[in-house]
């Protein structure tokens, strides 16, 4: 009996450490970062710099423990803010299930080992990895409560797993990796502040500041279609020649567009009610487009 009462609390503490860790790393977020940094390494390798599964392997890791490393940072900093909110109230730290020396080992381990695996990689993916993490740290966190000028800020950590995938495969920074990341800098905004304008009343509770107004008003849905046209006019960039090894075809062009443009329309909807189901649909579709734009790339560089 006490043998089998030892295994079930084993089992429950794995358990529990389990769901921690993917909480406290926000582990959907941090898969689909990784995701886009699969998609830039596939984009970026070729004859001169062939494939490589150790590289992809090692991206992979270090990419999931660079993100997990600033959510934990993230949660550190804001666990008074994240207890008044009630999608956060739940989360390790601000519902006292770990502590925060514990968060903080966390986070410091996640960032060692990261850095360690990206720089074995090359040293400029360190560098990127290394900025992602001061930044959405040490800038875009604290600015949250201050301004909505954070989510500009946040947009810079946020666009470089895309284009990290490519300096991976290439250890080179140039138009190409630059185009990438000019394409997810554009996607933050929709994306950011469909989220901000569902989860408002939630935010406010916190004195987060996350919508260009402040308010789910007319000039910020204008905004949301602003950056929304201009993501559309950076994802067609590779189709027009001038961004060097990265281009894609007149036929992916055809379908990057008319998935700009189902973004736009779900863009239209939220201007029109500007109502936060609307914002909610948005944040969904705004998913649902990066992931589809990124195997349109991919795709059509392996079908042509």
């Amino acid at each position: 009996m006490r043998t089998a009462l030892n295994t079930t609390t084993n089992n429950f503490s794995l358990k529990s450490l389990y769901i921690d860790f993917t909480e406290i790393t926000k582990a959907r977020l941090a898969v689909s970062v990784v995701f886009s940094s699969i998609a830039g390494y596939l984009l970026g390798f070729d004859a001169e710099h062939p494939f490589q599964w150790s590289v992809l392997i090692m991206l992979c890791i270090g990419g999931y423990c660079m993100v997990g490393a600033s959510n934990a940072f993230n949660q550190i900093i804001e666990k008074d803010l994240d207890v008044l909110m009630d999608r956060t109230k739940n989360r390790p730290v601000p519902s006292g299930r770990m502590s925060v020396n514990t968060a903080f080992i966390v986070a410091g381990a996640l960032t060692i080992i990261g850095l360690a695996i990206l720089y074995s990689i090359n040293p400029k993916t360190a560098m990127f990895g290394a900025i992602s993490i001061f930044l959405y740290t040490s800038i875009y966190t604290p600015l949250k409560t201050k301004t909505p000028l954070s989510v500009f800020v946040g947009a810079f950590p946020g666009a470089i797993p895309f284009m990290l995938g490519w300096v991976a495969a290439t250890d080179n920074f140039g138009i190409e990796a630059g185009t990438l990341f000019m394409i997810q800098f554009f996607w933050q905004f929709p994306h950011f502040w469909a989220i901000g304008w569902f989860l408002y009343e939630d935010y406010e509770k916190a004195g987060f500041f996350m919508l260009p107004t402040g308010k789910k008003d007319k000039s910020t849905a204008t905004q949301i279609l602003l950056y929304t046209i201009w993501l559309i006019v950076a994802s067609l960039l590779p189709s027009l020649g001038f961004t060097g090894k990265l281009f894609i075809t007149p036929y992916a062009a055809v379908a990057v567009f008319l998935l700009g443009i189902w973004m736009l329309y779900y863009g239209m909807k939220l201007y029109k009610s500007r109502d936060a189901k609307a914002a909610r649909t948005l944040m969904l579709v705004s998913v649902s487009y990066i992931t589809l734009l990124q195997i349109i790339y991919i795709a059509d560089k392996f079908l042509r």
